[in-house]
């Protein structure tokens, strides 16, 4: 008698048991069927918002991308030469007009930056060989003769990329970068004029 009633619970807890795991197996189931479209649906925002920086990248000339990438690098070699002036340089005019670089275009640097961001385009992130070598150049130098390189540097420089700026605001193509360069040039002839008198105080 005992045996048979062992036997009935056995089985009954049996039955019970499979009943959970079919319970178990139907929710995690549903679960995966609910979270596979939501899945889906990311990838395709993804899709889309790739999509969207490929067409703008397009839209940028060839003068476009060359202004950008010269503008960026010209812009940092600027603000690199610039601090250089606080350790390397004893005029104490060159170091007012270095102070005036690195502050004027870390701005105009920030600005680049904003408009890539906006237009998915990859600007440069370090010097050519050709401006890593002018700086080592003239990182080196101290007193006088550092003072001479930098002023005669920055007149040189501020003459091409003013050049560089007014080819842009008149054959560029993107809107907003056109603009850009159209606003920067005033600031631009301003440092032009700074760095011929800092070239004459350093003579």
């Amino acid at each position: 008698m005992k045996n048979s009633i062992l036997s009935i619970l056995a089985f009954t807890a049996i039955v019970a048991c499979k009943k959970s795991d079919t319970t178990n197996t139907e929710s995690l189931t549903d679960t995966s069927t609910v979270t596979a479209p939501a899945d889906t649906g990311a990838m395709t925002n993804d899709s889309t918002a790739v999509s969207n920086d490929t067409e703008t990248q397009t839209t940028l000339s060839d003068q476009d991308k060359k202004f950008a990438d010269a503008t960026a690098k010209g812009g940092m070699m600027e603000v690199m030469a610039g601090q250089l002036t606080a350790t390397n340089s004893t005029n104490e005019k060159v170091k007012a007009f270095g102070e005036m670089m690195v502050k004027d275009h870390t701005k105009a640097n920030d600005e680049l930056k904003s408009w890539a961001a906006k237009v998915g385009y990859q600007l440069p992130i370090g010097l050519d060989a050709e401006k890593q070598k002018a700086y080592d150049d003239l990182k080196v130098k101290k007193g006088v003769d550092f003072d001479r390189k930098y002023a005669d540097m920055m007149v040189n420089d501020h003459k091409t990329t003013i050049a560089d700026f007014k080819k842009q605001a008149a054959d560029g193509t993107e809107a907003s970068l056109k603009s850009f360069a159209e606003k920067t040039i005033p600031a631009l002839e301003h440092h032009l004029m700074e760095s011929e008198k800092t070239k004459a105080a350093v003579k």
